[in-house]
């Protein structure tokens, strides 16, 4: 076993502190990590919180995970020591369901193994990425392109899957009207991610205060959601909608964007449950739909094309006992657009 710095959870009231656990040894598919940058996602505060489910503590969190191949496993051959790599959300599955077959591990039928808080093949809980180092079955670690930013490159391993993987399944492109509803870490990438696929954008926040951001980013209208006439300026406007946001809306209003044929996709994910009435969809044949994250290949693809279309996350570096004051900060909504903790402070 390796003993590593980490920063968890003690429990789901007390602030995270500093302390150090236990890496397993590396096997003959495994790779060993040092990790550089690990990226804060709202995720992480829902679950330390104990606000999607039970959780056993001590708990590390964190699953947007960049850093240098430190060791390989004698079977390893994909990758060697000092590449640049990354880990997202999970870190094995099945592998032998209908849906780990066709690449998407992450709606494995038994349940995917999250990066942290969840049961691992050897029968512990998973530890994420506020951590120095990982050991992660090779099959589960992606390659960060050189021209991607190093310190900006680790939200991409769930802000940026979570956004590209509906863009893409609903063939986000040209001649294709998208809303994002949001414009927090996972919303500035969809911006990103959906104007460089080709598509005319629109970004819908609660105020006008990050519309200078959003219209940067490529966005091509910017509106207020806050503003009661923004919804019936915009009904049947959109092909595709993501909402970003994990807070509860008036879904009834929100669908009635779509028009023919058009699919409302949430990748925020509130903690309460959300409520609309069927009729909503009748109107125009809409669809309402949920996106995950994405499997190893799209995650991998996903990589590709930012470093292809110069697309990063904006990102605010800090350090490890600056975590609980960014916790804060995220629940405020004052970060643009992602925290990223600079592991060598651990």
């Amino acid at each position: 076993m390796l003993t590593v710095k980490a920063y968890a959870a003690t429990s789901a009231t007390e602030p995270l502190a500093p302390t150090t656990i236990e890496r397993r040894d590396v096997g003959a598919t495994d790779v060993l990590i040092a990790i550089r940058y690990s990226g804060i996602c709202h995720s992480d505060i829902h679950t330390v919180r104990g606000e999607w489910s039970s959780v056993t503590y001590p708990q590390v969190v964190g699953h947007e995970i960049v850093g240098e191949v430190a060791e390989i496993g004698s079977d390893v051959t994909e990758f060697a020591v000092g590449d640049r790599v990354g880990v997202g959300c999970m870190v094995n599955s099945c592998r032998e369901c209908e849906n780990c077959k066709a690449g998407m591990e992450q709606y494995c039928l038994k349940g995917n193994i999250g990066t942290y808080a969840a049961r691992d093949r050897d029968g512990t809980i998973t530890q994420g990425g506020y951590s120095t180092h990982v050991v992660v079955d090779k099959d589960f670690v992606l390659r960060v392109p050189e021209s991607i930013p190093y310190e900006a490159a680790a939200p991409l391993l769930c802000a940026g899957i979570t956004t590209y993987s509906p863009l893409a399944h609903w063939n986000a492109g040209p001649g294709k009207r998208v809303a994002v509803v949001g414009m927090g870490g996972l919303g500035h990438m969809a911006v990103k991610i959906a104007s460089a696929m080709g598509a005319d954008v629109t970004v819908l926040s609660q105020t006008l205060s990050k519309k200078d951001d959003g219209l940067a980013f490529g966005a091509k209208d910017y509106y207020a959601s806050s503003d009661p006439q923004t919804l019936k300026t915009l009904r049947n406007s959109f092909d595709l909608v993501i909402n970003t946001v994990s807070a509860a809306l008036d879904f009834d209003d929100y669908v009635k964007l779509l028009r023919l044929d058009g699919v409302w996709v949430n990748v925020g994910a509130p903690p309460e449950p959300v409520a609309m009435r069927v009729f909503s969809l009748f109107a125009n044949r809409r669809s309402f739909a949920g996106s995950s994250i994405g499997g190893i290949k799209e995650t991998q693809d996903m990589l590709d094309f930012c470093a292809e279309h110069g697309i990063a996350p904006e990102t605010e570096l800090i350090s490890a006992d600056k975590i609980n004051e960014a916790y804060e900060r995220v629940l405020a909504s004052d970060v643009r657009y992602r925290f990223v903790i600079d592991t060598a402070t651990l």
